[in-house]
């Protein structure tokens, strides 16, 4: 894994000089993506500059250097990532007679050889691998961006600058682009929208005006004759699910389990592939442990693996990963983390996602990762499996909800809403006070008044996506608290709209697959990951499980009320089920107590109503009221708040570091 930037057209280039000085502070920006090397290649003529920061992992001589040349001299390519398969690729080429004299083992060396035997488009559909890459054509002139199928990769790009200044960005991290000279760095209010509603900004935005992010599966060509930039799908998420449950798995079960441990084994045994020490995160639920176990069958040495605990029981799986590890016999390291461990981490956050970001379980994945790069460069998770297999609660929840919502006219649901919401959660709370101890404990509530109103939140709900979409909101209109913001299409309910003849869990799942988890869960581990130098693997999303995955039927995946079950049964086969069944716990810290806590004073400094007013992003008002009821306990606004401070907290450290 590595990082890359560059830049094409703009003025200037008659000062080389001056243009591999800013080629080089953008480059040196991603120093910890890439530790081991640095490279840097400009054409002043062609008006094009790409930069490299490497961290080794296959073939970790000067011959895996970046930017790398192809053998003819046709092509330059930046590239981040790996292919898993490229011995194949390279049998393939010298097979056909299309092999050139290899100068070392690297998969970069085997994409460009690829590229001059059947183009571009043709060796990256051949290619199974998480990647982003730019590539040079020096016969045509043109700029080639690709993005891996499930977007493991980050690849941002736009135009900056004005006049002959104007140029053309791009790279893996926008700290990166933001040292070009001509980056401008507005505010994207639509994307901030974004942020208030997900805590994550969806592809094809990003949070600076003028600044995309590339799609997954996508690739995007540009030239300066027109500087255009053309944009295609060579893999799309939605049309490979539509084809699957067009030729879905007619199997048994146990034909269906057996061919998942075969596709994912081959997974993991291709992405244990590196020339450096390599693990595994383990935190002992379904989806680490299958990955684990299968690292471990084909392994003749115990497998590195690593987890974090926390002092708190209900945040605690490190007693789960350990008995798991023992089972299995891997070579387990845990470390136990204390509060202060895990704030002193808050402060780093705007640094290490450079674009605001606030899923809050990134405290604990970066701490995870941080145990684990003391140990190996590789990591392999067990990421994907709730998105593939129905492992999430919410999907079941969702279903149930909406039948019984839907039996009831929307006028009647929105009356309701207005009556529960007439009154403040206060004095619903001292309502209910006197009559709870006269109800069964299985029914005595706390913050009565709390849970009236979220329930409330989706009462006026016109479709079961649009009730999705509200249960997984953390502003319910956060247009109406960014100024001058609008949300920005596509939504997750414009691809909603693209999922016509899924059935409801179906498309719950698709549109995680394709919106929520490239978009937060696969960006957390990158950058997290890449704030110590450690590359992460994900064998779930190897595109062959994945589109076999696609294929199952909903009873092999939610059967009898057992979610993931094809993935629960090849766990089974090497993991005994008392070990791993327990409710799903998700991977989190205590945020809402420590903002009424050890973070109070910091959230109150960002937060303060006078600084929201003068900065100009917010309608102050919402957002102070949701913090005096947080602090006061009478709701839990903690994840509606972070997504603030997160902002707001990475806005201060762009204005330090400008």
């Amino acid at each position: 894994m590595c990082g890359f930037v560059g830049f094409l057209g703009g003025g200037g280039w008659h000062d080389v000089a001056a243009c591999n000085a800013a080629l080089a502070r953008m480059t040196d920006a991603m120093h910890a993506r890439g530790p081991d090397d640095a490279g840097y290649w400009l054409d002043a003529a062609a008006g094009i500059a790409l930069g490299h920061r490497r961290l080794a992992i296959v073939d970790l001589s000067p011959a895996g250097h970046q930017p790398m040349p192809s053998a003819s001299g046709r092509w330059t390519i930046a590239f981040n990532g790996e292919i898993y398969n490229h011995q194949a690729l390279r049998r393939q080429l010298l097979d056909s007679g299309r092999a050139p004299s290899w100068r070392g083992q690297s998969d970069t060396e085997t994409l460009l050889a690829g590229f001059e035997a059947w183009g571009v488009r043709e060796t990256v559909e051949k290619s199974v691998g998480m990647f982003a890459f730019a590539a040079w054509d020096a016969t045509s002139r043109n700029l080639i961006l690709v993005r891996d199928r499930l977007g493991e990769k980050p690849l941002y790009y736009g135009w900056q600058g004005w006049g002959r200044d104007r140029v053309f960005l791009f790279g893996s991290d926008l700290a990166a682009l933001r040292r070009h000279p001509a980056f401008e760095g507005g505010i994207n209010r639509g994307a901030l929208t974004q942020l208030l509603r997900h805590n994550y900004i969806a592809a094809p935005h990003a949070i600076y005006e003028g600044i995309s992010k590339l799609e997954a599966g996508s690739m995007l060509g540009i030239s300066l004759r027109d500087g255009v930039p053309r944009k295609s799908v060579y893999w799309s998420g939605v049309d490979r699910y539509r084809a699957a449950l067009a030729q879905p798995f007619e199997g048994s079960p146990t034909e269906a389990v057996d061919a998942l441990e075969t596709l994912l084994g081959k997974a993991v045994k291709r992405q244990m592939m590196a020339d450096v020490p390599l693990g595994a995160f383990l935190s002992g639920g379904i989806d680490s442990s299958a990955v684990v176990a299968l690292m471990q069958a084909q392994s003749v040495q115990p497998v590195r693996t690593f987890s974090i605990g926390f002092h708190e029981a209900q945040y605690n799986e490190a007693d789960h990963a350990k008995a798991v590890a023992a089972h299995l016999g891997t070579s387990h390291t845990e470390l136990y983390v204390t509060a202060q461990e895990a704030l002193a981490v808050i402060p780093r956050l705007p640094e290490i996602y450079s674009e605001p970001f606030s899923d809050s379980s990134q405290i604990p994945t970066f701490l995870v990762s941080q145990l684990a790069r003391q140990h190996v460069t590789v990591s392999l998770s067990g990421d994907a499996g709730d998105e593939l297999f129905c492992g999430y609660s919410r999907y079941s929840l969702t279903r149930r909800l909406w039948s019984r919502l839907r039996a009831r006219p929307l006028s009647l649901r929105r009356l309701a809403a207005r009556m529960l919401t007439s009154l403040s959660p206060d004095t619903w709370d001292r309502m209910a006070g006197p009559f709870m101890p006269m109800l069964p404990p299985s029914l005595q509530l706390a913050n009565v008044g709390d849970k009236l109103h979220k329930g409330a939140g989706v009462l006026d709900s016109r479709t079961i996506d649009d009730l999705y979409l509200g249960l997984t909101s953390h502003w319910r209109d956060p247009g109406a608290i960014v100024l001058r913001g609008h949300e920005p299409g596509p939504s997750m309910l414009d691809l909603a709209s693209r999922l016509d003849g899924f059935d409801d869990i179906q498309r719950m799942m698709a549109m995680d697959l394709l919106h929520y988890l490239p978009d937060d869960i696969l960006a957390k581990v990158d950058r997290a990951a890449m704030g110590v130098s450690l590359e992460t693997r994900v064998p779930m999303l190897d595109h062959e499980v994945v589109e076999f995955a696609m294929r199952l039927p909903d009873a092999m995946k939610l059967r009898a009320g057992v979610t993931k079950w094809a993935l629960r049964q090849v766990l089974y086969r090497h993991v005994p089920a008392a070990l791993i069944e327990r409710p799903k716990m998700g991977f989190g810290v205590p945020i809402g107590a420590w903002l009424r806590g050890p973070l109070r004073d910091w959230a109150a400094a960002l937060l303060d109503e006078g600084r929201l007013r003068r900065e100009g992003y917010f309608e102050p008002e919402p957002i102070v009221r949701r913090w005096r009821e947080h602090l006061g306990g009478k709701r839990n606004w903690q994840h509606a708040l972070w997504n603030v401070l997160m902002f707001q907290a990475w806005l201060e450290h762009q204005r330090q570091s400008t």
